[in-house]
């Protein structure tokens, strides 16, 4: 006000919430969120049903796509989000845990707001957590080999317990883990897994149980013409990136013929020129041809003729990984073809019940192909989610030599050393620290509550299992009992859960200074005014 008169500064379509009412906004969205997808939690936890706006429907319990689907509008909402696909992008796993993490510190943040404790201190507080909690962790790390296969099966096998594909989930893990193990590489600073080397092809119509690891490539693709050989054992493989056809000219011209002579002549010239394409290739003593361009009629008739199978339009993607399967070398013409730049495979072929080209048994290949096989694209997506998760994992562990036990061991040993620590710290910040603590109580009772048992009694067990000592007791998701952990192979990347706690400490601590949300809403009648 101003000598009476208000000044308005903000325009009539924005919305503004201040103080405890934006913070409670923002606690009520992140609790929402977690709620969401709390239920999935664990090896029994349950699936969601995801109906897009066209019809289109997904059925999983993987946290990722579930928040990656669902629309959400508000603001706090969607910076869980944004902690979730984080996590799937650094780590490729723990995204559920994350966001119930965030939900729990939101919760708890909002009984120390009711006690009159400052924002600031709150966070201040979960900062100081969050710092002893990865310290900790480190303590908790098992140090693994990063080429023992049995740690890295039991690390993939905990990725994909609990998803809808478990009636296979003994043999990919196998798969996943060579798979893996296939395409790392020893480096000066340790082991370098890419990812983007490991490709996932999916084929409907066969049974889940017929999944199997190629150590090549698979193309959706089909050969050339039905006169070329439909499997080629001992292949050599050329892959040409410019097309095989007679190029038009960059600038109009015309050709006068002006005799029946000249004509024939004109057709004999091109039709030399296009044998000289496949004369080049089986010359150099490939019998298959991958080319990233179309190849003309005539030259596919030689290709045949000389036993070549030949493959047009091989996706740009596709052919660099050919590349790396094959330890091939892509040239631009079938002259510059060499013996050193063919690649090698023990079989390539088109199966007579799928319409792609199988390239397989490449000797040392840099990369390799999963193929997937199931009775419906729901169960193909599943079970592309669970590979994806277990390669992933599997490539933490690998290049980290790092793992934690699973069942809520971690988090319990967290909840009980984290208040010790509070205790030592003093003042209000004290209250902060301990409720940041008591936030890691909802994975072990988030675990039990989904498996059918008592949480309370769960947690109980837990705390006393761990005050003797037991730093890997965890809950039997099945059996309802206090185990050890690390015996019973329940084991995650270290990487997993040292992103999960960062990140979900650092959203709620963003959104806990939040005291003031000005939302701008849509215009009535049209765009906003400038």
């Amino acid at each position: 006000m101003l000598g009476g008169q208000p000044i308005i500064i903000l325009r009539e379509n924005v919305e503004r919430n201040r103080g405890l009412e934006a913070q409670r906004s923002n606690i009520a969205a992140a609790k929402a969120i977690a709620s969401a997808v709390r239920t999935t939690l664990g090896p029994r936890g349950m699936d969601k049903m995801l109906v897009s706006g066209t019809g289109d429907v997904t059925i999983t319990n993987d946290g990722a796509t579930i928040l990656t689907d669902i629309a959400v509008q508000h603001p706090g909402a969607k910076m869980v989000i944004e902690v979730a696909r984080a996590q799937d992008d650094e780590v490729g796993d723990g995204t559920t845990t994350a966001v119930v993490l965030v939900g729990a510190l939101m919760e708890q943040a909002e009984h120390l707001l009711i006690q009159k404790i400052h924002p600031t201190i709150i966070a201040q507080g979960y900062r100081m957590g969050m710092e002893k909690s990865l310290e900790i962790l480190d303590e908790l790390a098992v140090d693994v080999d990063p080429f023992d296969r049995e740690s890295l099966l039991k690390i993939a096998d905990t990725a994909m317990t609990g998803k809808s594909i478990e009636s296979v989930k003994s043999k990919l893990d196998g798969i996943v883990v060579d798979a893996v193990m296939t395409i790392a590489e020893k480096k000066d600073e340790g082991i370098i897994a890419d990812e983007d080397n490991i490709l996932v092809k999916k084929q409907t119509g066969d049974t889940m149980d017929d999944a199997e690891l190629v150590r090549g490539v698979v193309l959706d693709k089909t050969r050339l013409t039905e006169d070329m050989p439909r499997k080629v054992k001992n292949a050599k493989v050329a892959l040409i990136a410019m097309p095989l056809e007679i190029k038009k000219t960059q600038v109009k011209a015309k050709i006068r013929i002006s005799s029946r002579d000249q004509i024939s002549a004109f057709s004999t010239q091109e039709r030399e020129a296009l044998k000289k394409f496949a004369d080049a290739v089986v010359a150099s003593g490939a019998n298959v041809l991958l080319c990233q361009k179309g190849i003309a009629d005539a030259v596919g008739y030689y290709l045949g003729k000389g036993g070549v199978l030949a493959v047009e339009d091989v996706p740009e993607k596709d052919m660099k990984f050919a590349a790396l399967a094959l330890n091939a070398e892509i040239v631009n013409k079938p002259e510059e073809l060499t013996e050193k730049s063919l690649g090698t495979a023990d079989l390539v072929e088109q199966p007579e019940d799928a319409e792609i080209i199988k390239i397989s048994g490449c000797e040392n290949p840099k990369a390799v192909t999963i193929l997937l096989r199931g009775s419906t694209e729901y169960l193909l997506d599943e079970l592309e989610r669970a590979v994806e998760d277990g390669t992933r994992v599997v490539m933490d562990v690998m290049e980290d030599g790092k793992m934690l036990v699973g069942g809520g061991s971690v988090e319990t040993e967290l909840l009980m050393k984290i208040r010790d620590y509070a205790a030592t710290v003093g003042g209000r910040v004290q209250l902060a620290i301990e409720a940041y603590a008591a936030s890691f109580e909802v994975i072990p009772q988030t675990l039990a509550e989904n498996s059918g048992f008592n949480p309370l009694d769960k947690l109980v067990d837990l705390k006393n299992a761990h005050a003797k000592g037991k730093k890997y007791a965890g809950l039997n998701v099945y059996t309802g009992k206090i185990v050890d952990m690390l015996k019973d192979g329940v084991v995650e990347p270290h990487r997993s859960k040292r992103q999960s706690i960062q990140s979900s400490a650092e959203a709620a601590i963003l959104l806990m200074r939040v005291d003031d949300m000005m939302i701008t809403q849509p215009m009535k009648g049209g765009a906003p005014p400038v």
